[in-house]
Parts: structure tokens; C-alpha cells; sequence
């Protein structure tokens, strides 16, 4: 098989469908540009994960009068509070931050937020007893225990919180993975058109070379590659959106929690990184598609 030959057939084929060939490879960029940002919020979850594993705590708020009136955790009730945490089982370290502390730690995760800051005082933050876990899976055991003690506001642990917030981005994530499902299922029709209107404008060449003895496969060739190019150029118009999107709108939107060290940065690395997939999956389904086209509805 002459290779001139087929490249030759592959550039007419684009070129006279030029139109369907064009929304192709847009339909396929948007698709896997989708496909793309659900990977990135995998990448983001898995990252904030290694960095929360270890910072999970239980916040005992202690009570409004020794918020007020205890800076260092000397009075009897937060001391007794201290010891007795540090004496239950699954506790390994218990941190007293009084609230001038808990104030400046409030000004540090919400700087890019000037208005919030300027709205809250220090009195409307609890002095706090930060505690460790050895098993953070079973806070619940302690927050049951300290739950209504003298002394004691409220006792929240940090993992459930966690919990929830991932849920949210999981959420996010399977709709983006749901929206690229549809867009993927578009440029699939759009692929499979596309190999029918270029096969049909080619019919009588094509027959022609059936006619001196070519191969079914050689015939079909053409199309396949067409079909994987368009593919191809839609998977790195993709990645190439996916990068723009990240630099000029996801590191702007996400600036605050990310400088505060409550989000981790997404680098152009990550989006490196997922590329191959998006680039494997584009050619993998054009490919398919143009295969079964051609055997159920094409008759070359």
C-alpha cells in the first residue's frame, strides 16, 4: 500500500467536508475538554486528601466567659477540659489556641476577602481546644464524650466537614463527567456522518479501485485515519482550551482559598499529565467509530 496515497486521500476527504470536519473536531474539543476538567477536580481531590489526612482534627469551642477571660488555658475548667482530652484513648496531641489566635488563623485563611474581614471581630470567635486524633475515623467517640461538659460551646469534627465537601466536588465532577458523556455521544454522530457523506462523495473512485482488485481494508483505510485526525486535532484544541481556561480564569477564580493553603494549586503539569489520556481516548473512539461505520453502513 502506497503511503503517498493514502495521506493524499485522507487531505481530499477533510477537505471537501470541510464544514462537518470543522464541527467535528470543535464538538470533540469540547467533549474531552470536559473529560479534562473532571480529571483535574480527581486530581485536585486526590491532592487535597494527602494534604488533609493528617490535619484532621476535633475542635472543642470552649464557652463565650473563657474565651473572654482565659488567654493561656490557666483556669480550672479548660485545664481540667485539657487533661482529661489528653487522657481519652485515640488522642494524640491537644493544641489550647485562645481567641486572639483563633482571630489572626481567621485573618490568614480569608485575606482575599476584605469585606468578610472587615465584618467579623475577635469576639465573635471561641477560644478552641485543637485536638489530634490517632484513628480520625472515630471521632465521633470523643465528640459524644465532651458533647455538653462544663465549659464547653460546641464540638465539631473537622471530618465531616470534609466529608461533605467532597461530596460537593465529587458532584461536580460527575456532572462535568456527564456533560462530556453527551458531548462525546455527539461527536460520535457527527463522526460517523462525516465517514458516510465522505465515503458517498467518493463512491465512484472508490468502486473503481474495487474494480482492479483493491482490498476492502485498503479502500477503508482513508477514512479510518480521517476520522482519527479529526479525533486527534479536537483532543488538542481540548487540552489547549483546558490549559487557557486553567491560566486565565481557574487561577484567578481560586486565588483566595488557594494563597490561604485551603485549595492546592493545579500547575500546567496536571494538565500535562491527563493530556495522553485525552489524546489516547479521541483517537480510541474515532477509531472505533469509523471501524463500525464502515461495516454496518458503508459498503466499500
Amino acid at each position: 500500500m502506497r503511503a503517498s496515497f493514502v495521506f493524499s486521500e485522507v487531505i481530499t476527504g477533510l477537505r471537501r467536508n470541510i464544514t462537518m470536519t470543522i464541527a467535528m473536531i470543535l464538538t470533540t474539543a469540547i467533549s474531552l475538554g470536559l473529560l479534562g476538567g473532571g480529571l483535574l477536580i480527581v486530581r485536585m481531590i486526590d491532592k487535597m486528601q494527602l494534604i488533609y489526612s493528617d490535619k484532621v482534627q476535633v475542635m472543642v469551642s470552649l464557652t463565650d466567659d473563657i474565651s473572654a477571660n482565659d488567654k493561656s488555658c490557666s483556669t480550672s475548667i479548660c485545664a481540667n477540659l485539657q487533661r482529661e482530652l489528653q487522657g481519652s484513648s485515640n488522642v494524640e496531641t491537644v493544641t489550647f489556641q485562645n481567641r486572639d489566635q483563633s482571630f489572626q488563623r481567621f485573618q490568614q485563611l480569608f485575606q482575599a476577602e476584605p469585606e468578610l474581614l472587615r465584618l467579623t471581630r475577635p469576639e465573635s470567635l471561641p477560644a478552641t481546644l485543637q485536638v489530634k486524633l490517632t484513628d480520625p475515623s472515630k471521632a465521633d467517640v470523643l465528640v459524644k464524650a465532651f458533647t455538653g461538659k462544663p465549659g464547653v460551646k460546641t464540638v465539631d469534627d473537622q471530618g465531616v466537614f470534609l466529608q461533605r465537601f467532597f461530596g460537593i466536588l465529587d458532584s461536580v465532577r460527575y456532572a462535568t463527567f456527564l456533560i462530556a458523556l453527551v458531548q462525546a455521544a455527539a461527536a460520535v454522530l457527527l463522526i460517523s456522518n462525516t465517514i458516510q457523506v465522505s465515503a458517498f462523495t467518493r463512491r465512484v473512485e472508490v468502486g473503481i479501485m474495487r474494480l482492479v482488485g483493491a482490498t476492502r481494508w485498503y479502500t477503508q483505510l482513508p477514512f479510518l485515519i480521517e476520522a482519527v485526525v479529526a479525533g486527534v486535532v479536537g483532543s488538542i484544541l481540548g487540552i489547549v482550551g483546558l490549559g487557557l481556561a486553567k491560566v486565565f480564569f481557574l487561577d484567578a477564580a481560586l486565588s483566595g482559598p488557594i494563597a490561604s493553603g485551603v485549595l492546592p494549586r493545579l500547575d500546567l503539569l496536571d494538565v500535562v499529565a491527563i493530556s495522553p489520556i485525552l489524546v489516547g481516548v479521541a483517537a480510541v473512539i474515532s477509531a472505533i467509530t469509523g471501524y463500525v461505520t464502515l461495516r454496518l453502513y458503508v459498503r466499500l
